[in-house]
C-alpha cells in the first residue's frame, strides 16, 4: 500500500509522492520559546515524530527541519514583564523545551535553526519580494516592510479564503499599509524596544516579521521546494497561508503538502497560556512517565482534538503497562534490522492510512491478547513471535519499552511505574489462571513474583504488591 497523507492545501488524502526518489523533506514549524512548554504545545512535535519515524521505517532518507522562533513580539513583551532580557529568557525557555523533547522521546531534527540566526537570509528573501513588485517599504518613515497581498491572486488558496473576507493584519501599524491585509515582512526598530532586537538592513534597523523567518529558513535547509510543511492547525492562517504566499510570490514552488495537528483542549478550549488552563509538561511528568504519555497523544490520531483529562491520561497509562506486561513475561531480542519487514500487515496499512495510530495501537493491543493467549496454552514460540511483532511495532512508534532512551534514564523517569507495571501484568494473567482453576499456573505465577523480591496480598479491595523486606 502506498503512503497516503491528508493534504491540508487540497483537503483531500492523496498518494504521497516525494520530489526527490528515497529521500523526503520535511519542515515542520516548532514553537517561539517565551515560555515554559506544556503538553498541549510537545503534541506538534510527537505527531510529526512519529511521521518522520514511518518514513524512515518505510525506506526514506529524510531532511527533517524544525525551526525555533527565538525573536518575536511576544518573547520581547514578556521579557520586559520579567525585566530579563529578551535572549536570556529565549535560551532559557528553550532548555526547558529541549528537556520537554527528550522526556517524550522526540528525535532530534536533522537541524533545529534559530531566527536571529538567519536575518541576512530573510532580508535577501524580503528584497527579492520587493524586486518582484509584491513587496513595499512603508512611506511612513517605521522601516516597516510589507508584502502586498493584491499583487498576488493566489494569496489566500491554502485556507480557501478570498482577501474581502480576511481580517486585517495585526502585526503592524496600519498607517504604513497599502491595504489592512497586508503583512509585515520586517520591523522596523521601535525606541521602546532593545538595541539588541534589531539587526541592520536597508531599510534600517529592525528585525523581521513572524512569517519570512519561516520561508526563508525552510528554503535555506530544503531548498526552492520540498515535500512536507507540517505544524498546528491554529498555524494555518495567517502564518502558513502567508509563507506560501511570499514563497511563492519570490519564484519557489514550497510545499508539495501540507499536514496539520489538531489541538489538545481543556474544557473544549484550545490549551494555552493565556487561557491559564496549561499543563506544564514536568508537571504532568509527576503523574506518569514520558513513555506513557507519549502513548497517550500517540493513540489519537494526529487529526483529531484530544479533551485532556488526567482520567484519560491513566487509563492510557494502564493500557500501555499492560503491554509492558506481556514484555515483560516474554522476553525477546531487539528488533534491530528487522523491523520493517516483521511489522504485521494491519499496522503497516493503519500508518500508510494517513498515520491512522489509533488502528496501529489496536493492532498492538489485538497481538498482546494473542501472545498472552499462546502464552497461557504454553506456546512459547508462538508468544515470542507475537512479542517481536509487539516490539516492531512499538519501536516505529517511538514506545518501545526496551530503547536505550527510555531504558538509560534518558528520559529521567522514576523505575517505580516500571516496577509496577511488570508486576500488575503478572497478577493479571494469575488472575485469569485462578479465574479458569488453573490453580497450578496460579501459583507458579506467584512463586515467579515473589521470587524476584516482591510480596503480594490478596486483599478484599484486590491483590497489592510491595517489595519484600529481605529483598531491600
Amino acid at each position: 500500500m502506498t503512503l497516503r497523507l491528508y493534504d491540508t492545501a487540497t483537503r483531500a488524502v492523496r498518494d504521497f509522492v516525494p520530489l526527490h526518489e528515497g529521500r523526503v523533506g520535511v519542515y515542520v514549524c516548532g514553537l517561539t520559546v517565551q515560555s515554559e512548554p506544556h503538553v498541549g504545545h510537545v503534541r506538534s512535535a510527537v505527531n510529526f515524530d512519529v511521521l518522520r519515524r514511518w518514513l524512515l521505517a518505510s525506506g526514506y532518507a529524510v531532511d527533517f527541519i524544525r525551526n525555533v522562533t527565538d525573536i518575536d513580539d511576544k518573547i520581547l513583551a514578556r521579557s520586559a514583564e520579567q525585566d530579563r532580557h529578551w535572549y536570556n529568557l529565549a535560551y532559557d525557555m528553550k532548555r526547558e523545551l529541549d528537556r520537554a523533547y527528550d522526556a517524550l522521546h522526540v528525535l532530534p531534527p536533522t537541524y533545529e535553526p534559530a531566527a536571529t540566526g538567519h536575518v541576512p537570509e530573510m532580508v535577501e528573501l524580503i528584497l527579492l519580494l520587493v524586486e518582484r513588485g509584491h513587496a513595499y517599504a512603508a512611506t511612513d518613515g517605521s522601516g516597516d516592510v510589507y508584502f502586498d497581498v493584491r499583487s498576488w491572486p493566489s494569496y489566500g488558496e491554502l485556507t480557501r479564503q478570498s482577501v474581502e473576507d480576511m481580517e486585517p493584519a495585526a502585526d503592524a501599524d496600519p498607517r504604513g499599509k497599502r491595504d489592512p491585509r497586508d503583512f509585515a515582512l520586517w520591523k522596523g526598530r521601535k525606541d521602546s524596544e532593545p538595541p539588541t532586537a534589531s539587526w541592520p538592513s536597508p531599510w534600517g534597523r529592525g528585525r523581521p516579521g513572524w512569517h519570512v523567518e519561516c520561508s526563508a529558513m525552510a528554503g535555506k535547509y530544503l531548498g526552492d521546494a520540498f515535500d512536507i510543511h507540517g505544524g498546528g492547525v491554529d498555524l494555518r492562517f495567517p502564518h502558513h497561508e502567508n509563507e506560501q504566499a511570499q514563497s511563492r510570490a519570490a519564484g519557489h514552488g514550497f510545499a508539495s503538502y501540507w499536514m496539520h495537528n489538531a489541538w489538545i483542549t481543556t474544557s473544549g478550549e484550545k490549551m494555552s497560556k493565556s487561557l491559564g488552563n496549561s499543563l506544564l509538561v514536568p508537571a504532568v511528568l509527576q503523574r506518569v512517565r514520558g513513555i506513557e504519555l507519549r502513548y497517550y497523544m500517540v493513540a489519537a490520531h494526529y487529526r483529531s482534538t484530544v479533551e485532556f483529562s488526567f482520567e484519560a491520561l491513566e487509563e492510557a497509562a494502564s493500557a500501555f503497562r499492560r503491554v509492558e506486561g506481556f514484555l515483560a513475561r516474554v522476553p525477546v531480542a531487539s528488533p534491530g534490522d528487522e523491523v520493517a519487514a516483521s511489522l504485521p500487515e494491519r499496522f503497516t496499512h493503519a500508518l500508510d492510512d494517513d498515520l491512522a495510530t489509533p488502528v496501529a495501537v489496536g493492532a498492538i493491543h489485538d497481538t498482546v491478547r494473542e501472545g498472552n493467549r499462546l502464552l497461557g496454552e504454553g506456546d512459547l514460540a508462538g508468544a515470542r513471535r507475537a512479542a517481536g511483532e509487539v516490539r516492531a511495532m512499538l519501536d516505529v512508534l517511538g514506545l518501545d519499552p526496551a530503547d536505550p532512551h527510555w531504558t538509560s534514564g534518558g528520559a529521567a523517569d522514576d523505575l517505580t511505574p516500571v516496577v509496577d507495571a511488570l508486576v500488575h501484568g503478572l497478577l493479571e494473567q494469575r488472575a485469569a489462571a485462578r479465574a479458569s482453576k488453573d490453580f497450578a499456573t496460579a501459583d507458579a505465577i506467584r512463586d515467579r513474583i515473589k521470587a524476584a523480591g516482591v510480596e503480594i496480598d490478596d486483599t478484599p479491595d484486590g491483590p497489592k504488591w510491595s517489595i519484600a523486606t529481605d529483598a531491600r
